[in-house]
Order: structure tokens, then C-alpha cells, then sequence
């Protein structure tokens, strides 16, 4: 029996083909080999856990084409992120390795992203990278990757996968480290709290606000929480902050996941009595935080700053060498508390308010200025 199948259809219908033909994929499918640790550059890529297997591609010769497919660039985190990631793959060490790097963003349309994700795929790129819409929509997509010999990573809003590659914070215990702080803040043992959560559907809104409810519930505390969302954005927190001022009067304290700048306006907009206040790492934020610290606007700011984009490109790089590296990379998280705020190392006043703090990772010797980012285009290319 013979069987020709157009190159396009050749990985979705591989199973068939290996049934009624007799060729095996079995290699293919399988991706990367899992092998023992410890990986390559164990200060930059460390293992999530001590269960934490390590994979190890098959080595390819560069310079690499690879591509980054992510979505939703509806706030100011995800711009910072697509121009850390063009100013990183602009880095010369890093551009010697590159034969091309393509940056595409779908919106909040999951289809589209798939579609780009795949495309890439077919297209021959070596390494796909991904900033997730959906955790467990992209399991198909792996497997497509896998089937390819295309090496597949995500961050941030990760894909919930064993077989691919995740760059990330634990943004559970963010989510807990703001509930803690928040609890510690806060006299007495009830009252109100506004949680200012990001767009449905994603990974991180998920984790931070299962983190936080898990603290508040276990707390024997009873604080009752009026939820809105904000989408990580400074206008549409700000907003919707407003809105709940309006209605609810009043507030023991506010957890944000993002748009914290906004968040803040809103409470001093309304002349709503300065209160707790834990939010993401945004240069504005802090600032505010600073300026009014002496009045009773107490915060705490925890999150990861968008370059952990470059530590999955230089992941990608790593891996496409044939080097072992943990199939989970843990990130460490930047977190300040007040009192401790520091003007010119946990903000800067002559940066913009929508800079988001915390860009060096200095286990992966990975470091930007502000000039250095912001001298980069969001725009696809």
C-alpha cells in the first residue's frame, strides 16, 4: 500500500497514517527526551520543585528561527513584555544566535492565537513561545509542536502541559502574599475587601485569586469580598474601583492584580479614607504608594516584572542546543512592602507610571534599562 499525504496534514493525521501504513511516529510524538537532572546554567533555570523532570531535545544547529505567539496586549504589562522581548533578541550575544525572531498578538481571540501558534508550526519555525489565553486550550498545540520536533515554551500565563515548557512566578503564593499582608494590615476580624482581578479565562487571574481566597478562608477571619474586574489595565481598574466605591461606600482594603496605578487614583478620586492596598510591581503604583505613605496609604506591591519573556528565550536557545533544562522553570518574585519602599531601587520618579519594576534576573545575567525597552515597538513584526 502506498501513502502520500500533502506536508500540511502529515502531523494531524499521524496516528492514522501509522495504522494503516505502518510508519511509526511514536518518535516524533514523544518530544523531548525526559532525562536526569541537574539541567544546563542551574542559577537562571531552576527547577519549580524537587519532582521537577528535565527534558532534552535533540541538538540543532543555529542560528534559530523562533517566534513568539501571544495574546491578549490590552495592558501596559504586555507591551513592556513584547518590548523586552525584541530588546532582548536584539542583545548581540543573543542576535548571533538568532536567524530570525517573529512576534505576533491575536487579542483576546483564542482561535486566532492557536491558529498563529500552529501556523509557526507548520511554517518550520524552530521554537514557539507562548503567552496563554486559555492554560488548557494549547494541550493539542504541544502535541502538534512534539510531533514536529518544534521546541514549545510559555510563561507567564502558562500552558497547563507536561510536555512543554513553563517559564513562571508562583503566582499562587502571590495571590497568598497579598491575603497575608492584607490580613496583618487590617484590625479586627471582618469586614471588606475589593479584588481587583485580571481578564477571565487566564492562569494567573486564576492562581492569584485562588492564592488569595485560600489565605482569607483559612484565616478564621470573616471578610466579605466584592470582586471586579479590571483587566490588568490602569483605566478599566481605575474604573471599575470607582464604580465599587460608589456603591459599596466603603472598604477595609483592596488586593489588585494589576492596573494597581489606576486603583489608587480611584480610591483618591473618591476621597475614600486611605487604606491596605497590595498590588502588582507597576513604577506608578509605587510611587503613590511612597508619596502618600505618611497620610495612611500602606501597600504592599508583588508580581514578576514582563522580562521573564527573555528567560524563555534564552530557555528556547538553551534547549534547541540540546541541553537539559527543568520542564518547570521557577522565576523569583519581586515583592516590597511597606515601610520599606525605597525611591531609586523599588521606584523611580523619572520613570513613566506605567513601567512596571523588576527587570534583572541577575542568575540568568539578564538586565534592561528603561531606554533600553521602551525604544522598542509593541506592534507585530
Amino acid at each position: 500500500m502506498t501513502c502520500t499525504v500533502a506536508k500540511n496534514w502529515a502531523l494531524r493525521l499521524a496516528g492514522a497514517l501509522s495504522l494503516a501504513c505502518g510508519i511509526s511516529f511514536a518518535a516524533a510524538a514523544a518530544g523531548p527526551e525526559v532525562v536526569s537532572g541537574p539541567g544546563v546554567d542551574p542559577g537562571c533555570f531552576k527547577p519549580w520543585d524537587a519532582g521537577t523532570k528535565f527534558f532534552k531535545a535533540a541538538k540543532k544547529n543555529g542560528p534559530y528561527r523562533i517566534a513568539l505567539a501571544n495574546g491578549f496586549i490590552g495592558n501596559t504589562w504586555r507591551i513592556q513584555m513584547i518590548k523586552t522581548a525584541k530588546a532582548y533578541a536584539d542583545q548581540p550575544e543573543v542576535k548571533a544566535q538568532l536567524k530570525e525572531f517573529k512576534v505576533v498578538s491575536t487579542g483576546e481571540d483564542l482561535a486566532a492565537q492557536i491558529a498563529a501558534a500552529d501556523n509557526f508550526i507548520n511554517s518550520g519555525y524552530d521554537a514557539v513561545i507562548v503567552n496563554a489565553l486559555n492554560p488548557a486550550a494549547f494541550a493539542p498545540v504541544v502535541k502538534r509542536a512534539n510531533a514536529a520536533g518544534v521546541a514549545i515554551l510559555s510563561f507567564d500565563n502558562v500552558i497547563e502541559s507536561n510536555d512543554a515548557v513553563i517559564v513562571n512566578v508562583d503566582q499562587i503564593e502571590l495571590g497568598r502574599l497579598a491575603a497575608r499582608w492584607l490580613l496583618k494590615k487590617i484590625p479586627g476580624s471582618a469586614g471588606k475587601l475589593l479584588e481587583v482581578r485580571g481578564p477571565s479565562g487566564n492562569s494567573v487571574d486564576r492562581d492569584r485569586h485562588n492564592g488569595f481566597h485560600e489565605v482569607l478562608n483559612g484565616s478564621g477571619k470573616k471578610f466579605e469580598v466584592v470582586e471586579v474586574v479590571g483587566k490588568w489595565d490602569d483605566g478599566t481598574a481605575q474604573k471599575v474601583t470607582a464604580d465599587a466605591i460608589a456603591v459599596h461606600k466603603k472598604f477595609d482594603g483592596i488586593y489588585t492584580q494589576g492596573g494597581s496605578t489606576g486603583t489608587v487614583r480611584a480610591l483618591i478620586d473618591a476621597g475614600h479614607p486611605f487604606i491596605p492596598v497590595s498590588g502588582e510591581t507597576e513604577n506608578g503604583f509605587r510611587k503613590l504608594c511612597a508619596l502618600h505613605a505618611e497620610k495612611g496609604l500602606h501597600c504592599s506591591s508583588g508580581g514578576t516584572g514582563p522580562a521573564q519573556v527573555a528567560v524563555t528565550i534564552k530557555a528556547a536557545i538553551a534547549a534547541l542546543q540540546g541541553n537539559p533544562i527543568p520542564q518547570s522553570v521557577a522565576l523569583p518574585v519581586s515583592y516590597v512592602e511597606y515601610p520599606n519602599i525605597k525611591q531609586g531601587e523599588d521606584f523611580y520618579p523619572d520613570l513613566s507610571d506605567n513601567f512596571f519594576v523588576g527587570n534583572s534576573f541577575p542568575g540568568c545575567k539578564i538586565g534592561f534599562s528603561a531606554t533600553e525597552i521602551m525604544g522598542k515597538s509593541e506592534a507585530n513584526q
